[in-house]
């Protein structure tokens, strides 16, 4: 099993979501978060005053997915959240050694 994080710019987690959907996946979790890559953050001008915004918001969708599934579920939300601009985001994968299913008690792949 892996667990596939994204960062993705929130304005993107319909299309995102619903290609997600698409390919079978149907739980996720989802967080907002703040944070700056490469750009650094950018200007804004508020009421007439510059000010630098250090943070840019995001999301942070996280999916657990069977170790065949992984690479398809990075595909479809790295197509589904590029615009081709700076912020876009980031898509990273890492292993997971167990899941168990709270309520069921059920473990591995069948808690997926």
């Amino acid at each position: 099993m892996k667990l596939v994080t994204a960062v993705i710019k929130p304005h993107m987690f319909q299309e995102v979501r619903e290609a997600l959907d698409a390919l079978g996946i149907n739980g996720m979790t989802v967080s907002e978060a703040s944070g700056h890559g490469r750009q650094r953050g950018h200007t804004e001008v508020y009421r007439g005053a510059e000010y630098e915004v250090d943070l840019v918001p995001k999301l942070r969708l996280e999916v657990i997915a069977d170790d065949r599934e992984a690479a398809d579920v990075v595909r479809v939300i790295a197509d589904s959240a590029r615009t081709g601009r700076i912020g876009d985001g980031k898509v990273w994968v890492v292993p997971v050694e167990s899941v168990l299913r709270v309520r069921t008690g059920e473990l591995d792949d069948a808690a997926i």
